[in-house]
C-alpha cells in the first residue's frame, strides 16, 4: 500500500485534556458540554453555508490513540472482535467520526458544537453537513452490538 499525507484543517477544543478523560460516546455527558472546532485561517473560506444546519459530521485524527490492535475483547462483551467491527480508538488509521449538534459560530472560524468525545487539541480533518435523508439508514442493523445498544458503546 502507498502511504499518503493528511493535512489537518484545524483542531478541536473540549473539556477533556487526555483521551482517558473522554466519554466513551459524545452523547454520554448529560448535559453535553459545549466544545469548539477551530478551523485554521487558510480553510475558513470553506465555512460559508454551514448556517442553518443543525448537525455536522466532524472527521478527526485520534493522534493520542493507543497502538493498533486488530483483535481485542471489548470491556462490555466477552468475545474477541475485529477492530473494524468496533468503534474502538486503537485502529491502523486512527480516523474518528462524530455527528455533532452545531450551535453556530463563537468567532470567525470557531464552531460551537456538542456531542463530541475527543481530547482537546485533537487534529480536525474535515467538516461535512449531516443530512438525515442521506446519512441515516432506517433499516440498519447493529450486528453483535445490538444487545448492548442501551449502553451506547464507543
Amino acid at each position: 500500500m502507498t502511504a499518503f499525507t493528511v493535512t489537518p484543517i484545524g483542531h478541536l477544543e473540549t473539556p477533556w485534556p487526555t483521551p482517558a478523560d473522554c466519554p466513551r460516546n459524545g452523547r454520554q455527558p448529560d448535559p453535553a458540554p459545549e466544545c469548539r472546532a477551530v478551523v485554521a485561517e487558510e480553510y475558513r473560506a470553506g465555512l460559508p453555508g454551514l448556517e442553518g444546519f443543525s448537525h455536522l459530521i466532524l472527521l478527526y485524527w485520534m493522534d493520542r490513540a493507543p497502538p493498533p490492535a486488530l483483535v481485542f475483547t471489548p470491556p462490555f462483551d466477552g468475545a474477541p472482535r475485529g477492530v473494524f467491527a468496533t468503534r474502538a480508538p486503537f485502529r491502523p488509521n486512527p480516523v474518528a467520526l462524530s455527528v455533532v449538534r452545531f450551535h453556530g459560530f463563537a468567532a470567525p472560524g470557531v464552531l460551537r458544537v456538542t456531542n463530541l468525545d475527543c481530547a482537546s487539541g485533537t487534529p480536525l480533518l474535515d467538516i461535512k453537513p449531516y443530512l438525515p435523508t442521506t446519512d441515516a439508514e432506517p433499516g440498519a442493523s447493529m450486528g453483535w452490538l445490538a444487545p448492548h445498544a442501551t449502553r451506547r458503546p464507543g
